[in-house]
């Protein structure tokens, strides 16, 4: 038996740093006799015990701790917590036993005895180094300073996982941003990223120029941070001063005030250095000067990553399999379980031995089909990669008028560098079949900081003028290096005021581009226009392409906002409207934030399946009594296991009634699909592909799997570099019977048909182009609106009254327009 306590601290919430300090002292200083052998606390309020306590009446007992007097001032004495604990209940680990033989499914009582393990086997590393929910990071660990004021710190993942027969422990290396450690004056330095020898302090003085708003930015990023202002003094930063130390006035006991600048240099002998500089303030309103100030080692930033640090923390965490498999084996013993005196008192081993080795193997990949006129019309993929030499579109379109729009100057970007682009486009275009009847398009230069939607207008017009026929099928956008701020306006006006399709290129790379980048442009354009790049063959794809069971795929995402933000979630749902499965329409929406069910689910399955009958009676010439689907197969993305049996049955329901409604009789395969995982694999020596990852169409569905339901792990990609992550294939449920071959093999062929490449890529196209719609969906604001999102929160200009409501955003979004709603505009 386990015993589960609820911990709480009945005066105030303590980060779980302190929490984690507080029940150790509890356990080993305050109360030994009655907490010996010592349970296992997650920082938060779980605290597990390996025997029941004896807390008298109620089961519940509040003790006062005493913490030793570390970063205290020593004329004080140290202060005084009140923890509460609680009885909650008791945990059979006979359910988890005949769960993971078979016998037994997964319920409450199986899912807190997994919490209870992954607690235990978590206590010692978080007694004694930084953590998150389920990593630790080792003080001396490797790090990596990434300015911002940040560093990048290597942590160890671990958690426990029941597999068929036998539980596991998950180990992987996981990567943490970590405040800075250092003076104050050089955090804040590299907070603006100013360069060493350009470092004078006077720039944080309010004479030196130091503006609110980089203030306010210093004081958002420096909240919460524990600096020490002396060797036996610690506090958390709630904000900065409005003036500097010589000007900030503070009362005396005796009567008169003094300033901060004053009592440095009369009361401890101490003249500042810069007494013209802002001070730190603690919650209590005392005030610390920047240059008495250190910010401690091993503080976690609970921030969203900064845009701009994204691709060095990728570069920090990629390693190769060997590397990563080395790099674990050493997080291995510094977990050193058998030490634990958490792991001893539960009465657990944990067999540090081999690691455990699963059979895999590996499935044939579709051959593909592309269209008249191509040298090599079917292809084999091989090591998961094919190319587009000498092959010609399935169905390219025809680009009859267009435009170029450049947001550059024309020194930088001259009329004739412009021309030689447009000819490399055209000639990529002939190649790959899709007809240029306009060679010599409309040029524009246009300014960035004007009004966009107008310049791009006024593009159209030329482009009509000069035509004397309708508006353009295309507008290629040339945008400066930094122009996310126009590219989300181009974005709205092309999708959602206009529907018409625009293509964005950077100007520094299109200027020196080669054929094989106008080739990738061609890949995104043709499907933009209606066209189709490639299709899978119905010889090697008889599940997916079955004149007799026609199938409907469809991908579901919901992609929630930043922590701290007041923006609402984004929902996405895509469908192929074609029998071979590779011409897909997107639905999108917002709903109340944070909330994982599709709220909109009914209406935006309609309009595909609607889209998917039109298509199939229209195009393909189908009668109207067989142009429905027979099979539905619903990828979702995005869902934590302990949300599948709600979302299933929730989302579930909403398809079949929605099928009903429509007079559908469908077949409907449920499969959540996961990419947030610790499971990787590595191949025997030498078995390895070229970056040493197992080979595209690589299948584990025995070993590690569920010990109950049907999941398997495919990894559908070629690596390139780093360790390649396998996907998690959950099936919910299964109206049509595939079997499991066939399943994994339709899953994998879905993986060959996503337009923008020529290569296989790690989930199905229409999960990921789920993913890409989800993430776009903040162009569906006017830019010039008053709900203006940005990457990191939502700013809301002449909004008044805090944030706004759901309704408001509802209100605001605008749905793609035109053709452009029953196109793939979002590639």
């Amino acid at each position: 038996m386990i015993y589960h306590y609820d911990a709480a601290t009945p005066d105030k919430t303590y980060p779980p740093r302190l929490n984690v300090q507080l029940i150790k002292a509890l356990q080993h200083d305050t109360a030994p006799q009655v907490f010996h052998p010592a349970g296992a606390y997650d920082g938060k309020k779980n605290l597990f015990m390996p025997h029941r306590l004896d807390l008298g009446p109620g089961d519940s007992r509040v003790f006062e701790v005493i913490l030793p007097a570390n970063g205290h001032p020593r004329d004080r004495p140290p202060p005084l917590y009140r923890v509460k604990i609680s009885f909650a209940a008791e945990i059979n680990t006979t359910i988890l036993h005949r769960f993971i033989q078979g016998t037994q499914t997964q319920d409450e009582q199986g899912l807190t005895a997994l919490t209870a393990l992954n607690v235990i086997i978590r206590a010692d590393p978080i007694m004694n180094h930084p953590f998150n929910v389920r990593s630790f990071f080792p003080i001396n660990g490797d790090r990596l300073s990434v300015g911002y004021g940040f560093e990048l710190v290597r942590g160890y993942f671990q958690s426990v996982r029941p597999a068929i027969g036998r539980l596991l422990i998950n180990v992987d290396i996981s990567t943490g941003l970590f405040f800075k450690p250092g003076p104050l004056f050089d955090v804040a330095f590299d907070f603006f990223n100013v360069s060493p020898g350009n470092r004078n302090p006077a720039m944080f003085s309010a004479q030196g120029g130091f503006d609110p708003r980089r203030r306010l930015s210093l004081q958002r990023f420096l909240t919460n941070v524990r600096v020490s202002t002396s060797p036996n003094h610690v506090i958390s930063i709630a904000r900065l001063s409005d003036v500097g130390a010589d000007q900030f006035r503070f009362p005396l006991p005796e009567g008169g005030e003094r300033t901060v600048a004053q009592h440095f240099r009369q009361q401890q002998n101490q003249p500042l250095q810069y007494p013209g500089v802002l001070c730190v303030m603690n919650a209590r309103g005392s005030a610390f000067p920047f240059e008495k100030c250190t910010v401690l080692p091993g503080q976690i930033a609970r921030k969203q990553i900064p845009p701009e640090l994204t691709s060095a923390m990728v570069d920090f965490s990629r390693k190769k399999p060997d590397e990563r498999m080395n790099s674990i084996r050493h997080g291995i013993q510094l977990m050193a379980y058998g030490q634990s005196e958490y792991i001893r008192n539960f009465g657990l081993t944990i067999n540090t031995g081999p690691f455990p080795q699963v059979d895999a193997r590996i499935i044939n990949p579709p051959q593909l089909k592309y269209g008249r006129g191509s040298k090599q019309p079917m292809i084999l993929p091989k090591f998961g990669a094919w190319n587009m030499m000498d092959k010609k579109f399935v169905n390219p379109t025809a680009i009859d008028r267009w435009a170029v729009v450049v947001f550059e100057s024309s020194r930088r970007v001259p009329e004739p560098k412009v021309r030689e682009m447009i000819r490399d486009y055209i000639s990529a275009c002939n190649t790959v079949g899709v007809t240029v009847a306009e060679r010599d398009p409309i040029v524009n230069y246009a300014n960035g900081q004007g009004n966009i939607n107008e310049q791009l207008k006024a593009a159209g017009k030329a482009c009509v003028d000069k035509n004397r026929t309708g508006g353009p099928d295309l507008l290629v956008v040339i945008l400066p290096e930094h122009g996310n701020d126009i590219y989300r306006a181009v974005k709205h006006f092309g999708d959602c005021v206009m529907g018409v399709a625009t293509q964005c290129l950077k100007s520094n790379k299109c200027l020196r581009a080669n054929m094989q980048y106008w080739a990738n442009v061609c890949l995104k354009t043709n499907p933009k226009l209606g066209g189709v790049n490639v299709v899978p063959d119905s010889a090697s794809a008889s599940l997916l392409v079955d004149p007799n069971n026609p199938t409907i795929i469809m991908g579901a995402d919901v992609m929630h906002p930043a922590p701290g933000s007041s923006s609402p979630s984004f929902t996405a749902v895509v469908g192929n409207v074609d029998s071979d499965v590779s011409k897909y329409v997107a639905t999108s929406n917002v709903q109340e934030s944070r909330v994982e069910i599709i709220s909109d689910l009914g209406s935006m399955a309609k309009s595909i399946l609607l889209n998917y009958k039109g298509y199939r009676e229209q195009a393909e010439k189908v009668g109207s009594n067989r142009s429905a689907p027979k099979r539905l197969i619903f990828f979702r993305d995005g869902v934590s296991e302990g949300q599948f049996a709600q979302v299933r049955d929730e989302e579930l329901k909403i398809l079949k009634d929605i099928c009903a409604d429509l007079k559908i009789r469908v077949g409907i395969t449920f499969i959540v699909v996961g990419k947030r995982h610790h499971y990787r694999f590595e191949p025997p020596q030498g078995q390895g592909d070229r970056s040493g990852n197992m080979p595209a169409g690589t299948i584990v569905d025995q070993g590690i799997t569920h010990p109950v339901e049907f999941d398997f792990y495919l990894q559908s990609h070629a690596g390139l570099i780093g360790t390649s992550r396998p996907s998690h294939y959950n099936v919910l449920y299964d109206d049509n019977n595939f079997s499991v071959d066939a399943l994994q093999s339709l899953c994998f062929t879905l993986c060959h048909v996503y337009a923008r490449s020529t290569r296989s890529v790690s989930i199905p196209a229409p999960v990921y182009y789920a993913d890409i719609v989800c993430a776009r969906a903040k162009n569906h604001f006017d830019p010039l609106g008053n709900l203006s999102m940005s990457d990191t929160a939502t700013q809301v200009s002449g909004h008044t009254g805090g944030a706004p409501d759901l309704q408001s955003y509802k209100t605001a979004y605008k749905q793609v327009a035109g053709n452009m709603s029953r196109r793939m505009y979002f590639m």
